[in-house]
Formats: C-alpha cells, structure tokens, sequence
C-alpha cells in the first residue's frame, strides 16, 4: 500500500476537509487523518479531486481537527468491507465493525462497498414468491425474489414494527438457502435496540446480519452503511448461492445526510435543498437487487423510507418509486381504526406480483381471487363513502353487501396480530371466506370452477 502524506489542510467545513498540493490522488480513494497530540487517527474518503485540491468527506468527528500541524495520507485503495460467511448471526455498526462483543471477523475476503455494475444483458427476470406472512402483502401485491419493492410510511406510524414482523416471517417457498441483511439508518437508540430484541427473540439472528447506524453516529457512516449491507448481501446470494432479501431504514435519514455533505460543499441545491444527483445516488443502491443468470441466489431489497407530512411528492418517495417497482403504502387512516400491519391494499402496488404467484408458487386461485378482492373492496369503500353522504337507508342490497365486506376485509384480512404469522394458503382462503359476504352474481373476476373449488358452503350470504 502505498501512502502519499500531506501537512496541506486548507479548510476543515463540517465533515469535510480540503487538502491541497495533492498529486495522483484518485476519487473514493481512503484517507488517513492524524490529529496533534492524539493516538488515534481519523479516517476519511476521497469526494471529490479538482486540479491539486482533494476534498475529504470525514468518517469520524472534524472537532479538534485544525489546519495546522493535522496530516492527511491517502492510502491508495478504497473503502472495503470483509465478508465471510461467519457474518450471519453477528451484529455490526454501520461502518462494518464487530458491535455485538463478538470476535473480530476472519474475512475470506474483501470487497468494495461501491460494488460492481450489473449488466443489463446478464440479468434474470425476477421469479418465485416470498412469503411475508403478511395477508395484505403475501395476497394483494406479492413480493418476488429478486426485486425492489419499498416501504412508504409516515411520522408516527408502525413501519418498525412491519419491518420486524417481514424480518422475523420472511421465507422462499421454493426453498434454497435465505438470509436476512437489516441495515438501520440514523434510527435512535430506542429504535436500534428493538430491532436487535426482535431478532433475538424470534431465533432469526443466526440466518440474518445486522448493520446498526443510530442518529447519533457520524453522518458519513450513514451513506457508507447501506453499501455495506449490500456488498454482504452480494457476496452471500452470488458467491454462496443464497436467497437474501435485504431490509433498510429508514431511506430518508440517508438522504438526509446526503443533503447534509452536499451543503457542507456549498453545491448548488435541487428540489427542497436535496442535491441534484440524488436520483442517480439511489440507482447506486436500488439497482444492485435482481438475479443474474448463471447465478443460483438472489437480492431482493425492502427499502423503507419516511414521508414528511405524508407526501408523497416529496423527493425521496418520488425519486423511489421511479426506480423501484412498486411499493407498499403504510396507511394513517387504517392506523387510526386500531389496524395492524395498516398496509392500504389499493394505493400499494407490486408490477411484478403475476411473476410470484400461480400454480406451483402459490395456488392457481390467486391471480383470478386477488382481483375480485381488490374490485370488491374499492366496491364497498365507494358505498361507505355514499352512505356517509345519503345514508345507508338509500343503498341497495348490493352495496350494503359490499360496504360489510369493506370492513369486513379489513378486520379479518388486513388487519392481523404482530406475531400473527398466515402462510399463504391461509391468507386465501380467508379471502375466499370473505367473498361469501357477497352476491354470487357480483363475484365477476372468478370462473365458476374456482368458486366452487375453494368457496366455502353453506354460508349464510353467499347465494343471496
């Protein structure tokens, strides 16, 4: 390794440092900081090279750092994480270090976190189911191995608790080794710690690993964390043929601190102050989910990000959705009636959901029963939404029917308990239960084969 050392700090702005006078120095290149009258050094990335000036973007506090006396050594190699798959079980800090009293890792080797381009050419449609054991998930938008499919949520609502219950319940129908890689990103203690009890407690740590950012950490370990978490996830679905579906959250404080480093550049600002490559900084990391041919695993990423009062124009999700194929949208108003996971079914959407279900993945119903339910429920939503005008007394038989099943649907469907855990086939058979609240003559998106093949009988409503 070759160090090249400089004692030519120009200017230390928040976390980052300008080095002058620097000559072959390349971009993400690592760069070592020792501070006067500290034992310890400090360590550092290359942002940016201009001419003879290198801008640093610190891992580690700047306080105490001044331009006088400080010395800066660029390393010559980039920023890497050592993988092995002693990895799973363990919990590590957001810059990859032991964070759980266990021993150091044995690497059997290491690779950049900036990853590697998958080739278009090389890459496999996105095939077979994932079972949340979530109904609203597993039924109404499927998630399928190899895709990336986001969590949009709001300020005060139960995505940590989603994320757990998805985290503890995940597995791959068609079997095959499956790991869990969770990253958190600037969640507060509090948050951090629930996640490491849930996943203790549920005895599904010795298949998962854990990279644990907490708000208080370094703002620059908080853009590296996510490419940690997917350099492992990398290296255990290409290299050890394994299933892994990597959850992270909360995508927004990432792009917080995005906003945070560009700022500090004094770069010019895009929509709401975040930077203007922001949607190219989330391709980095979105983009390295799929299957590649030749390859027995896959990557299949479960970003949740929060939205500011709720928008979904904001930057973040929007840029998101642009990117990623679909998403599932945590619900205030299910929320608020005491619904739990409050996923809105309607406003959700998986573009890749027919490629995990049918025959074979799930049951041959599943396509045909969920688009009756979802017509039913959008049905019975627009006849309550007509009663509160005119009242329930101007509905017809019809309606009313429809308006029971609406709330129907979302106490016994949606609505399910934190550790409630449905394997598919009961989370359609509930649904087929459900219908029977209904006119036989309204249930349109089902062949009659089906109906009678997996209807209940002899329920009261169902041949009114």
């Amino acid at each position: 390794m070759i160090e090249k050392e400089y004692k030519t700090i120009t200017s230390v702005t928040g976390p980052l440092l300008v080095v002058s006078g620097v000559k072959g120095v390349k971009y993400e290149e690592l760069v070592e900081v020792k501070v006067p009258n500290e034992t310890r050094s400090r360590f550092g990335k290359v942002l940016d090279v201009s001419q003879d000036k290198a801008v640093v973007q610190m891992f580690d506090p700047t306080s105490g750092v001044s331009t006088e006396g400080t010395k800066a050594s660029f390393l010559g190699e980039t920023l890497k994480l050592g993988v092995s798959t002693d990895m799973l079980g363990r919990v590590f800090t957001g810059a990859g270090a032991p964070a759980d009293g266990g021993p150091e890792l044995v690497p059997e080797k290491r690779l950049d976190i900036a990853g590697y381009p998958m080739n278009p050419y090389s890459r496999e449609y996105p095939n077979d189911f994932i079972q949340t054991g979530i109904s609203s998930i597993d039924v109404m938008n499927t998630l399928v191995r190899g895709q990336k499919l986001p969590i949009f949520s709001g300020s005060g609502l139960p995505h940590a608790k989603l994320a757990a219950q998805i985290a503890r319940q995940a597995k791959v129908k068609s079997g095959g080794n499956f790991a869990m890689i969770f990253a958190t990103l600037g969640v507060t203690f509090e948050e951090a710690d629930y996640f490491r009890t849930q996943f203790k407690e549920a005895g599904s740590l010795e298949r998962s690993i854990l990279f644990i950012n907490t708000a208080s950490d370094p703002v620059v370990e908080r853009i590296a964390t996510p490419r940690m978490a997917l350099t492992a996830a990398e290296y255990l679905a290409f290299e050890k043929d394994m299933h892994v579906l990597v959850i992270m959250t909360d995508m927004t404080n990432y792009c917080e601190a995005l906003r945070e480093v560009s700022s500090a550049r004094k770069e010019v600002p895009g929509r709401r102050g975040y930077p203007g490559y922001l949607y190219t900084d989330l391709s980095t990391l979105y983009e390295r989910a799929g299957r590649i041919r030749g390859k027995q695993g896959t990557i299949t990423q479960l970003p949740i990000l929060s939205m500011p009062d709720d928008d979904k124009t904001h930057p973040v999700p929007d840029l998101t959705g642009y990117i990623t194929e679909g998403q599932f949208i945590v619900s205030r108003d299910l929320y608020r009636k005491g619904v739990f996971p409050p996923v809105d079914v309607q406003n959700s959407l998986s573009r890749l959901w027919a490629a995990g279900v049918g025959e074979g993945k799930t049951r041959e119903d599943h396509g045909p029963l969920k688009d009756q339910l979802f017509s039913s429920y959008a049905s019975g939503k627009e006849a309550r939404d007509l009663a509160v005008v005119l009242g329930e007394s101007s509905l017809d038989e019809s309606d009313r029917a429809h308006m029971r099943f609406a709330e129907a649907f979302e106490k016994e469907f949606i609505s399910q308990g934190e550790f409630e855990e449905r394997p598919v086939e009961e989370s359609l058979d509930i649904g087929w239960r459900l219908l029977t609240m209904l006119p036989k003559q309204s249930l349109k998106r089902v062949k009659s084969e089906l109906v009678d093949k997996y209807m209940p009988k002899n329920i009261e409503g169902h041949d009114k």
